[in-house]
């Protein structure tokens, strides 16, 4: 089904989202954690981000890189990662990304941000089509990623998440950063992000 930017989101019935029989008492592989960097980091950052927010592509193509190579890689921060999707677009690919192997969740993320001119703000655009070609060069075959897209009971965990946020960490922007129980709204520069992360500790 095509999608457009004038789709919408729903939280109808967010409560009363039931375990698929198939996961009934553990937790499906597409609902675990997706981070970066080491769990005993000194710093630990919760970022909340929408793959269609242009300000979390600024952020990925411009600081991120830096703060990896500098920060993540070198055992000082752990990045976690929640998504905030702002629109159904956005919601669909965060979908197709959990559908990816763990260590192909970072690099498919990145590469989306990196393209979003090409596939998130085309007016009228086919987005099932254009998504799939970055989940094809990440490696995902056509009846994986048509399960991803129409994994309903996926797409409500991800909004059951995103409602949590909201109500508990007031989330309302994005992208936001919980670095060590401290929010940051925003996206910043790599310096002014850098000093964030040194102050707490990394």
């Amino acid at each position: 089904m095509q999608i457009t930017r004038r789709s919408t989101l729903s939280l109808v019935g967010a409560a009363s989202l039931a375990p698929s029989l198939a996961w009934a008492g553990s937790t499906p592989p597409t609902e675990t954690q997706r981070s970066i960097g080491s769990p005993s980091a000194p710093v630990t950052v919760q970022e909340f981000f929408s793959l269609t927010c242009p300000h979390c592509g600024e952020f990925a193509t411009h600081t991120m890189p830096q703060v990896k190579a500098n920060f993540v890689d070198t055992g000082k921060v752990q990045f976690i990662y929640h998504d905030f999707p702002l629109d159904q677009i956005a919601l669909k690919a965060a979908q197709v990304s959990r559908y990816l192997p763990v260590a192909e969740y970072y690099p498919f993320i990145e590469a989306l941000f990196a393209s979003q001119n090409d596939w998130a703000f085309q007016e009228g655009e086919d987005y099932h089509a254009r998504i799939f070609k970055y989940a094809a060069l990440a490696g995902m075959d056509q009846a994986t990623y048509d399960k991803a897209w129409n994994d309903t009971a996926l797409g409500q965990w991800i909004l059951n998440g995103q409602q949590e946020a909201e109500q508990v960490d007031q989330i309302n922007a994005t992208p936001t950063f919980i670095i060590n129980g401290q929010k940051h709204p925003g996206a910043v520069d790599y310096d002014t992000f850098a000093a964030l992360l040194t102050n707490a500790g990394g």
